[in-house]
């Protein structure tokens, strides 16, 4: 039998196809990866199998071998076990982490109705611990990181899990996990699965699908293009020419370095930065260099994009740009933008993108946040400025006007990007830059930031992604205990990337003279 089957199912959005005939066939017992370049159709499948989509006529979905009515209604498929993560969690905010947790499957007290909070705690804290990560039960979920917030919706949709039935799907809810949480997770999957349970997983990191997926889908324009491949024997290289119909070397090619620092070259100094986990950082960029920081959770590096950018106060320190220098313990987003200094956060729904305003709209926000009035002659300038920046980062569709919200996340993911690069910055700051987004889209956004540093700006890339890191960083600083202990430079590759972050020792490599190995 099989748990899950979509036969022929098409999704059109005006004159836009979606998705075209889709089939896909999940067995029981089966993780089975889906995969594919932003805007492939994945989420929008997600979605049909939901009931957030309706789906054109002439398809079906069936679960247990007995087909679902179209369109799906959602509490007729939780009923049938089909349970889903979305790509923006579907949590609610002012709610506790117990409340997400529990909401509609509260017990109550049958004399008094009165819910038995004791209970609920304990089973809420159980599936959590499962996961690996005791995130506090009565923090608001608001208030979380973008990690915890995604054990929270993953842990939702484990625990009702029924033994030998039902599925669940994953939609890019893995993205923030740590590699410690993806381990965890992957365990606990496992489990789930090993009783009959099935699971989908929706991907963009072709890593997780080789390792975590017993067979993978490939999406392709709307079109399935290879239905569930075995990935015992697939490589990376066989999933991007399905991906892309390229080879991973066409696709992604190392960028070039940025110049030698000679002195003082107008770049970026930063001294005796502290905050809650940097401790005492010192720490120089210069103009056309793109520098990574990277490390376990907790160690500080992805604590300092936020430092440096006023997003977070710090206890102490200064950052000099060129000629100016500040005091980063009074340093507020407004005076970084005046100092040109701009953040691409993490968790771009939530931190970095309003995603009710439209593309031109979240481009222009930097430059409008101290005017109430825009004159012609400088509308006319800012739609010139928005178009440039929509072609030259590739957003699909190429539309100023359309919602950043109904955008696939790689697009939105260029739209802040472009939102950031248009202000012209001598200092970028990115964090994770390109999480969830997939190799094309990837290669777009680091050849945009690597023409930003070879027009002068300075970079810092803070990430965990080591692929990403040795492909486009000049050299990469490792931090242990809020400060760098290693620097990787030249032609490291991404197991060195690895392995530095794993040991706690001081090593500099020496700058290699000899061409970078393909990575591969």
């Amino acid at each position: 039998m099989v748990r899950l089957s979509v036969e022929k199912v098409a999704k059109t959005f005006g004159r836009f196809q979606a998705l075209r005939d889709v089939h896909l066939d999940v067995a029981p017992g089966e993780i089975h990866g889906l995969i594919g370049q932003n805007g492939s159709g994945k989420s929008t499948l997600a979605k049909v199998l939901t009931g957030y989509h309706a789906p054109d006529a002439g398809g079906r979905v069936l679960v247990d071998g007995e087909p679902l009515r179209l369109p799906v209604h959602p509490r007729k498929a939780a009923a049938r076990g089909l349970a889903v993560v979305h790509q923006s969690l579907g949590l609610v905010d002012d709610l506790t982490v117990v409340e997400n947790l529990r909401v509609g499957r509260f017990r109550a007290n049958r004399l008094t109705r009165a819910i038995r909070w004791d209970e609920e705690r304990r089973d809420a804290s159980a599936v959590l611990e499962r996961l690996g990560r005791p995130v506090p039960l009565d923090a608001r979920v608001g208030e979380l990181s973008e990690e915890e917030r995604a054990t929270v919706a993953i842990a939702r949709a484990l625990q009702d899990a029924t033994p030998g039935r039902g599925l669940i799907v994953f939609d890019e809810s893995t993205r923030s996990l740590s590699r410690a949480g993806l381990e965890h997770f992957y365990d606990m999957l496992e489990d789930v699965v090993a009783t009959g349970t099935a699971a989908l997983l929706i991907s963009h990191h072709m890593e997780e699908v080789l390792e975590a997926t017993d067979r993978v889908t490939v999406l392709r324009d709307g079109v399935v293009v290879e239905a569930g491949l075995p990935t015992a024997d697939l490589t990376e290289n066989d999933l991007v020419r399905a991906i892309m119909g390229r080879t991973l070397e066409q696709v992604i090619r190392r960028a070039p370095s940025g110049p030698a620092p000679t002195g003082s070259d107008g770049g970026v100094i930063v001294r005796g930065l502290r905050g809650e986990l940097v401790a005492g950082v010192d720490l120089e960029l210069h103009p056309g260099e793109v520098v990574g920081v990277t490390g376990l959770s907790g160690s500080g590096h992805d604590e300092l994009p936020y430092l440096l950018t006023g997003a977070r106060p710090a206890r102490q320190g200064t950052l000099q740009v060129g000629e100016d220098r500040h005091n980063l313990a009074r340093f507020d987003v407004g005076t970084a933008i005046a100092a040109g200094v701009a953040l691409v956060p993490e968790g771009r729904e939530h931190a970095g993108l309003a995603l009710e305003l439209t593309v031109a709209d979240n481009v222009l926000l930097p430059r409008r946040r101290t005017r109430s009035a825009v004159l012609p002659v400088e509308r006319a300038a800012e739609t010139a400025v928005v178009g440039e920046w929509v072609e030259r980062l590739d957003v699909r569709p190429p539309d100023p006007s359309q919602l950043v919200g109904k955008l696939s996340g790689g697009n939105q993911q260029k739209v802040l990007l472009a939102k950031w690069l248009a202000t012209g910055p001598r200092l970028l700051v990115l964090h994770e830059p390109t999480q969830a987004v997939d190799v094309g889209a990837r290669q777009t956004i680091s050849e945009a930031v690597r023409r930003a540093a070879t027009e002068g700006c300075a970079v810092l890339v803070a990430g965990t992604d080591e692929t990403e890191l040795t492909m486009l960083c000049d050299r990469v600083l490792v931090f242990r205990d809020g400060r760098p202990v290693r620097e990787l430079t030249g032609d490291f590759t991404p197991d060195e990337v690895v392995e530095s972050i794993f040991s706690g020792h001081i090593r500099k490599r020496l700058r290699s003279a000899t061409p970078p190995a393909a990575n591969g």
